[in-house]
């Protein structure tokens, strides 16, 4: 994991020598007293860079990002005078730390796959990209509440708030930049705001989706021309000829990424987009000792194919198939990872690294991980290309909000073809208006309150078989599309609560309500909680599958990506097969035209299948964690209840499998946060434990 960590003491604080007396474990330090900034962990050269204007500015990126030194000067100039938008506008993914004289501030993404956390420390405030340091530091207890609301509205930022897992720890929301003078701090946004009474101006169309592909191709241009890196082998040497094994099969053995450039390559939109891209731009030949560039080689596509899952076949094998033709083009090289019941969710949940904060992909890290370690040094991956680009269900009401009813027709109609044929088929698009009008009609506050109300009374509407877990094709589509028209609501977990832990959470979203907010409508606020949320899961998914020496790249997540797709027409958005046509179009911009059969068709079913077949496989396994879970311990669940819908999922019954992910995953990160050895911190004044060294503290009292 890789972080950086620096904190802003007041001008009467405590002496600046007790910021020398604490050092982050194995830090670099970029800049010394009395306002320190540190780079932790295992950052290439290139991906640490600093510039100074005078010897009172300077600006530190971390990451990749396409700037060059002369454009990070223009960017230092341009935020000393207060345009912190700016440090945003160069194409990658990063993070900027820009301090002049006695103001530092660290400017987050647009997603939120950056984030930025603070807490007060010393006498001023501590920030970090990080929040677990920022734990260790303040020797923080665990933040039951939060959790709970984690699990019981994870799409919904009323009911989180800006908190973490740790107690006093706190994150800078998507598209915010934490601003501190003489250790106060300051949260602003740098996004201009749209006007609710006002509709925002259409963009055409056609330039709308121009702009996609220019973000995406100077995306995928800043990893290529980024230099090239070979994976570090001093842990553990090639043994030598193995029968039946080559070189790549032994690097993949011995858990390295290859030499150079590499992609997913499933047969879907976002990724097969990806690598056509980064197979026709030109990039850096290869690194100082030749490793990359070998002719037809420079981007290595990996393909897995699940042996151990018999339900989703079909659709597997369209994947494979697509993906294969795909690979056709000669500047790539197709590489198939094939796995059997060793690599379905939920399998090595008793080994893994200890992630930053719980997240679903916990359940399927082993899955990922033999997927990325036959993959290369710098890997491109499609995650957030559905929530940036896909049009949230709650964007139905902004449509109406803007009197144009008639964009409505295809979606609804859509709904009901996929619903399958029945007697309620006639029904479904006059049922999606009417809630679509509901919500329209419906303001904030009041849609927040009918939330809490929702938990107190556990009324979850969602039968389970729709929604992010793919499920069958059956009333869960238009049930699952029905209850995200709303401004905010429960989420899949949520039935497996105790009453009193959705009691808290049902408080934290009347509180919420009560609180004033800039007003915007309905689906742009919940496209963007969706966005969040997918960025958190994809940060937590980096660290869970992480493989030594390799970096991830999911350009769908950087922020001039989103912003392009911001601008896409919600006309276009809430079009069926909106995503597969503009990623359509921006390769024929691209000159990329041949495109196999298929092109766009969805995983869900696939992805299903999987989560079934490994919770069936490793039910025991599983069942077992809630035998005496530490979320039980919290007031969090019932260790019962929870054991009897382990086990009716397994047996097939229809229940939401994302739930049951989060659920299992929160307990396993718990037990891994609290056997965990050691603190993130050194020196004579460090903190003398760890963080949530107490354990599971008890939930307070309503």
């Amino acid at each position: 994991m890789r972080w950086l960590v620096g904190w802003s003491s007041t001008a009467s604080g405590p002496d600046p020598s007790q910021g020398r007396a604490v050092q982050p474990v194995g830090a670099h330090l970029l800049w010394s007293d009395p306002d320190p900034l540190w780079a932790v962990g295992d950052w290439r050269p290139d991906e640490v860079r600093v510039v100074q204007a005078d010897p009172f500015s300077r600006l530190a990126v971390f990451g990749c990002c396409g700037a060059s030194d002369e454009e990070l000067r223009v960017g230092l100039f341009a935020a000393r005078g207060g345009a912190l938008r700016h440090l945003t506008a160069w194409s990658g993914s990063y993070t900027a730390v820009a301090q002049i004289g006695r103001r530092t501030t660290i400017v987050g993404d647009l997603a939120g796959a950056r984030p930025v956390f603070h807490t007060d420390w010393g006498g001023g405030t501590a920030y970090a990209t990080a929040a677990l340091p920022l734990a260790d530091l303040i020797e923080a207890q665990l933040d039951v509440g939060h959790l709970g609301a984690l699990l019981a509205c994870p799409d919904s930022p009323e009911a989180m708030g800006d908190g973490t897992p740790y107690m006093g720890v706190r994150r800078v929301p998507p598209g915010h930049a934490l601003i501190l003078r003489d250790g106060a701090r300051d949260i602003v946004g740098y996004e201009p705001t749209a006007s609710l009474a006002v509709a925002a101006p259409q963009v055409d169309q056609e330039k709308a989706v121009d702009g996609v592909r220019d973000a995406l191709v100077e995306a995928v241009r800043a990893r290529l021309t980024a230099p090239r890196h070979a994976p570090d082998t001093s842990g553990g040497l090639d043994p030598g000829p193995v029968p039946g094994m080559g070189p790549a099969e032994r690097r993949a053995a011995r858990g390295a990424p290859a030499p150079g450039i590499g992609a997913d390559l499933s047969g879907g939109s976002a990724s097969a987009t990806l690598a056509l891209l980064a197979a026709g731009l030109p990039g850096m030949p290869g690194t100082l000792l030749g490793h990359g560039a070998e002719a037809g080689e420079r981007l290595l596509a990996v393909t897995f194919n699940d042996l151990a899952t018999a339900g989703g076949a079909r659709a597997r094998e369209a994947e494979l198939e697509r993906a294969g033709t795909i690979a056709a083009n000669p500047r790539l090289h197709h590489v198939v990872v094939t796995a059997g019941e060793e690599a379905l969710p939920y399998a090595a949940l008793d080994s893994g690294p200890l992630t930053d904060e719980p997240g679903p992909s916990i359940v399927s890290a082993e899955r990922h991980r033999r997927r990325l370690v036959a993959g290369s040094a710098d890997h491109f991956v499609g995650h957030g290309a559905r929530q940036a680009l896909d049009a949230h269900p709650a964007r139905l009401a902004d449509l109406l909000l803007d009197r144009r009813r008639r964009h409505l027709l295809r979606p609804a109609t859509a709904l009901a073809k996929a619903d399958g044929p029945s007697g309620h088929s006639f029904f479904v698009p006059f049922t999606v208006y009417r809630a679509a009008r509901k919500l329209a009609r419906t303001s904030y506050r009041d849609g927040v309150e009918d939330a809490a109300s929702r938990l107190l009374e556990r009324r979850f509407t969602d039968d389970g078989s729709g929604g992010r877990d793919g499920g069958r094709s059956g009333p869960g589509v238009v049930s699952a599309s029905l209850a995200a028209l709303a401004w905010c609501r429960p989420g899949p977990a949520a039935r497996w609560l105790t009453g009193e832990a959705l009691a808290e959470v049902s408080l934290r979203l009347e509180q919420a309500a009560a609180r004033p907010v800039t007003l915007r409508r309905p689906g742009e606020r919940r496209a963007d909680a969706a966005l969040a949320r997918h960025a958190a899961d994809h940060r937590v998914f980096e660290q869970a599958a992480e493989v030594r020496s390799q970096r991830l790249h999911a350009p769908f997540l950087d922020n001039q990506v989103v912003r392009a797709c911001r601008a896409l027409p919600e006309a276009l958005r809430v079009q069926p097969g909106a995503r597969a046509a503009t990623l359509r179009a921006v390769l024929a911009g691209a000159g990329i035209r041949d495109l196999p059969p298929g092109w766009g068709a969805t995983s869900h079913a696939a992805h299903a299948a999987a989560v079934r077949a490994g919770l069936r496989a490793w039910v025991g396994e599983v069942v077992n964690l809630f035998d005496a879970p530490l979320l039980a311990d919290a007031g969090l669940v019932e260790a019962r209840v929870v054991r009897k819908a382990l086990r009716a999922a397994a047996e097939g019954e229809r229940l939401p499998l994302d739930g049951l992910a989060e659920l299992v995953s929160t307990e396993v990160w718990l037990r891994r946060l609290l056997a965990r050895r050691g603190t993130c911190w050194t020196g004579t004044a460090a903190p003398r434990q760890r963080a949530v060294a107490g354990g599971v503290v008890p939930r307070p009292s309503l």
